[in-house]
């Protein structure tokens, strides 16, 4: 009886499986083509205004998505903050003006990098604090087993 469960578990493992994941890969490369036909087109004045609302838009999370910046993202919200972006940088504002508008607008959570101020000191602080500690407590095991 469990020698056929088994059976079962390696024909949906080695079979079923990746069909489905096949069947994924087609659907989504259906959903970039049509991405791809509604990239929106930005006429800039020069080639450091695009460079610049590039950056930007790549140092900016998707609020909808949050593990993609503005540029890789395809939701509609992403699709009207690059706009935003493109606009703002076409009237001539400047970076901090920018990402103080979406920060105003969004919270912190759109800045990939947050900012050094006193609520955040655990979130850069933190790593630093927990490889020091780690760090001491493995001098302690190997100093304590050598003395052993």
């Amino acid at each position: 009886m469990k020698l056929s469960s088994v059976y079962v578990f390696i024909v949906a493992l080695f079979v079923v499986y990746p069909l489905s994941a096949q069947n994924q890969r087609e659907s989504s490369s259906l959903s970039d083509t049509e991405s791809t036909q509604s990239v929106e087109i930005f006429s800039f004045d020069s080639i450091e205004q695009q460079n610049r609302a590039i950056h930007l838009a790549r140092q900016l999370r998707c609020p909808q998505c949050q593990n993609q910046n503005l540029m890789e993202s395809n939701s509609p919200i992403a699709k009207d903050l690059r706009l935003k972006v493109y606009l703002m940088v076409s009237e001539g504002k400047t970076d901090p003006q920018v990402i103080d508008f979406m920060t105003s607008r969004f919270g912190d959570m759109v800045l990939y990098k947050p900012k050094f101020e006193p609520r955040t000191y655990v979130l850069w602080l933190g790593p630093v604090f927990l490889m020091l500690l780690f760090g001491w407590l493995g001098y302690r095991k190997v100093t304590a087993s050598i003395v052993d």
